[in-house]
C-alpha cells in the first residue's frame, strides 16, 4: 500500500479552488464531445458547471445538432464544428474530451498539448495501443501537461481509509485481488477494455504494478483465432471474444484475477472488485454508493459460529454514516476528479488518476492479448509489443 496516490483525498482536492486567482479569476475549459461517436463521455462537459472557478468558454462536436444542443446546454456561446480550430483560437487552460470513441483520442490528445493546455481530463480508456500512449505521454511531458484519466472511483477519498484498515489487518493477510466486469452482452473483451479498466486502476492502488500476466481469450468457449478478429465497438479497433480469463502477479505478491464471461452477469451483483484475507473480504461495486463493504470471518470457514454481514466501509470508518455530504454525487459527476486536475496544475503534482497509471491500464488490457497470442505464455511488463496484439494474429 505504499502508493503515492493513496496519500491524497477529498479535502485536498477541494483545495483547488483557488487555483489561478492571483492572474485570472476564471480556469478556461474547452470541452470536445462528438455527437454520435462517443457523444461527451460521462458527462465530462457538464461537470464544470459545478466548479465555481471555473468558466466553460467553448465546445467543439463535428455533429451540427449535436453542437447546437451542446452549446444550449452548457451555455456557451462560442461552438466549433472543428476541435483544431477551436483550440487554435481559444487556446483554454483546460480541455475536456469527452468521446467514449476511443479512435479519437490520441489525435485530441496530441492537439490539446500542442495548444498548450495546462491540464487535460478524457474519458476513459486512455487510447487504442501502447504506441498511442507512449507517443502521448512524451509529448505531455515535453510541455507540461497534466492529463487525468475519468476513471472516477480511483478519486474516491475511502480508499485511504481502507489502505489504513488492510495495513491494521482488518482482514487479515491479503491473499488475492478478484475482479469481474459487468458481464453483460459486452461481455468478454469488450467488458475488458471499457469495463474493465476500472478494475485494473482499483486493483493498482492496493497491488501495486503489475509484473506478468497469463490469460485466455475465447469466443463461443473456444480459443480465439485470426478468423475471429473484428473491429471492435468504441473505436475500440481489432477486437474478438466473448469469455476472458486473466491472472496477474502485483509488485507486492498478490495475484490479481480478472474475468469476464458474455452475459453472466448479474446487474446487482456485477462489476466490481474484491480485497481477500484470511480474516475477510474488502468489496467494491464500482459506480455504487456505499462503494466498499467488509465482511469480516474468515472466507474458507463455512462453519463460522457468529451471524456474518457486510458492513459499509465509509470515510469515517467502518459501519458508520458518511460525513460527507453528496459524496456519491460528487464523484458520479466527476466533480472531485475536476477539482483534482485543477489542485495538480496548481501544485506541479500528477493528478490522482494521471497518464501513468492510464498507460498501466492499457498495458495490463493488451497483456491479455499477448498472452493469449503467444499460446497463454507468461507475458512481462513492459510489453515489448506496443500495439494491439489482436493484430498481429
Amino acid at each position: 500500500m505504499n502508493r503515492r496516490c493513496l496519500l491524497a483525498s477529498l479535502p485536498a482536492a477541494l483545495a483547488a479552488t483557488s487555483f489561478a486567482a492571483a492572474t485570472n479569476p476564471k480556469i478556461r475549459v474547452a470541452v470536445i464531445g462528438h455527437t454520435g461517436r462517443g457523444n461527451y463521455g460521462h458527462g465530462l462537459d457538464t461537470m464544470w458547471i459545478k466548479i465555481p472557478t471555473v468558466e466553460i468558454v467553448a465546445v467543439a462536436d463535428a455533429d451540427a445538432a449535436g453542437l447546437a444542443a451542446a452549446q444550449k446546454k452548457l451555455s456557451v456561446a462560442k461552438g466549433f464544428a472543428d476541435y483544431l480550430a477551436m483550440l487554435a483560437e481559444i487556446k483554454p487552460d483546460i480541455v475536456a474530451i469527452g468521446p467514449r470513441h476511443v479512435d479519437q483520442h490520441r489525435d485530441m490528445l496530441l492537439a490539446a498539448i500542442k495548444a498548450g493546455a495546462k491540464g487535460i481530463y478524457i474519458e476513459k480508456p486512455f487510447c487504442r495501443s501502447l504506441q498511442e500512449v507512449d507517443e502521448v505521454i512524451a509529448a505531455a511531458d515535453k510541455a507540461g501537461t497534466r492529463i487525468a484519466i475519468a476513471h472516477r472511483n480511483r478519486y474516491h477519498p475511502v480508499l485511504p481509509v481502507i489502505a489504513k484498515l488492510i495495513k491494521e489487518d482488518a482482514i487479515g493477510r491479503v491473499l488475492e485481488l478478484r475482479g469481474r466486469g459487468k458481464e453483460d452482452a459486452r461481455g468478454g473483451s469488450l467488458d475488458l477494455w471499457v469495463l474493465g479498466s476500472h478494475i485494473f486502476n482499483l486493483a493498482c492502488v492496493f497491488g501495486g504494478a503489475p509484473k506478468s500476466c497469463v490469460a485466455t481469450v475465447l469466443q463461443d468457449g473456444k480459443p480465439i483465432t485470426k478468423t475471429d478478429v473484428k473491429d471492435g465497438d468504441e473505436g475500440i479497433g481489432a477486437l474478438a471474444g466473448n469469455e476472458v480469463h486473466a491472472r496477474f502477479e502485483m509488485t507486492n505478491g498478490i495475484p490479481l484475477f480478472f474475468d469476464s464471461v458474455q452475459n453472466a452477469g448479474d446487474k446487482q451483483a456485477g462489476f466490481g472488485l474484491q480485497i481477500i484475507g484470511t480474516k475477510g473480504i474488502i468489496d467494491f461495486r464500482i459506480d455504487k454508493e456505499p462503494f466498499a463493504h467488509l465482511l469480516a470471518g474468515s472466507p474458507f470457514d463455512p462453519a463460522f459460529k457468529e451471524p456474518r454481514h457486510w458492513q459499509p466501509i465509509t470515510t469515517a470508518g467502518i459501519g458508520l454514516p458518511e460525513p460527507i455530504v453528496d459524496l456519491g454525487k460528487q464523484l458520479s459527476t466527476h466533480e472531485t476528479a475536476g477539482l483534482d486536475l485543477i489542485a495538480a496544475i496548481r501544485d506541479n503534482r500528477a493528478p490522482l488518476c494521471d497518464a501513468v497509471q492510464g498507460r498501466e491500464i492499457i498495458e495490463m488490457i493488451s497483456s491479455v492479448f499477448e498472452s493469449h497470442r503467444l499460446g497463454s505464455q507468461r507475458v512481462t511488463f513492459p510489453l515489448q509489443t506496443r500495439v494491439n496484439p489482436l493484430t498481429l494474429l
